[in-house]
């Protein structure tokens, strides 16, 4: 067992730190957090399972959430979290689209990782967006090939996306190969968010595409927030960088859902 290092902070202080670090950010690593106090990883376990049963914390795979399900920080807060886990998802994802499709791609800081990473492939591919910052990063960043459509709706500066009816009815136009979503939680019941609009926009692009990617760091993974996007099996495949828990994978399973592990870098 690893020794609690000199200087490291008392439980009492171990917990209000972690607390602290849940008002800015939904989520917290005990990896990170073991390795910022000085202490083991199982020491850190046992703090997060001290404050999930005085319901302070809810118990995530490898961390802890907020107990708040209709909670989420903004974009430019979540951008920041998990970066590189982010990062092999969108490219991971990115790999998964053939030459000459057409993609549906929501709003989020995963599926701006997605759209970044497809840029640079640089192929023939046509993809429709509500995402602002995805908008930007496939026309500055693709080849001539790579067609944007950019949904009408009500601008969201939180969310840097457009949603609403008219994003909506914009999407049922369409056809397409891949429709590919981030989501803030997931559970055994599906991909969950705390905004309904997003929800709503989800769902229209999951409508219209026989493939369906849900791009999900571990993070994630147990969070039930406010509203259940779809079932699992309304979903094809899964992007994510760690194996899910027992009761996640055997869901997963069950619902015949592709689990695609993304590795680091080459």
């Amino acid at each position: 067992m690893a020794r609690r290092t000199d200087g490291a902070p008392a439980k009492a202080q171990r917990h209000r730190r972690i607390l602290a670090a849940l008002t800015t950010d939904p989520t917290v690593r005990i990896s990170a957090l073991a390795a910022q106090f000085g202490v083991s990883s199982e020491t850190v376990r046992r703090d997060i399972e001290e404050l999930s049963a005085q319901g302070a914390v809810r118990r995530t795979y490898g961390g802890a959430s907020v107990t708040h399900a209709g909670v989420q920080p903004e974009f430019s807060s979540r951008e920041r979290m998990a970066v590189a886990e982010r990062a092999r998802i969108g490219a991971a994802a990115a790999a998964m689209v053939q030459d000459g499709a057409v993609v549906m791609l929501d709003a989020g800081s995963t599926t701006t990782h997605f759209a970044r990473a497809l840029a640079a492939r640089g192929i023939a591919a046509t993809v429709l967006t509500n995402s602002l910052t995805a908008a930007t990063e496939l026309a500055s960043g693709g080849g001539p090939a790579l067609r944007v459509l950019l949904c009408p709706g009500e601008v969201s500066v939180a969310d840097r996306g457009v949603f609403g009816s008219e994003t909506e009815a914009f999407l049922r136009r369409f056809n397409a190969d891949l429709a590919v979503i981030g989501a803030s939680g997931l559970t055994e019941e599906g991909p969950c968010e705390v905004v309904s609009r997003a929800a709503w926009v989800k769902r229209a692009m999951l409508a219209r595409a026989p493939r369906r990617l849900l791009l999900a760091d571990s993070g994630k993974f147990g969070r039930g927030l406010l509203e259940c996007v779809c079932p699992l099996a309304e979903l094809t495949d899964l992007v994510t960088e760690a194996a899910p828990p027992a009761g996640l994978d055997a869901a997963l399973t069950r619902a015949g859902l592709r689990v695609t592990l993304a590795g680091p870098p080459s």
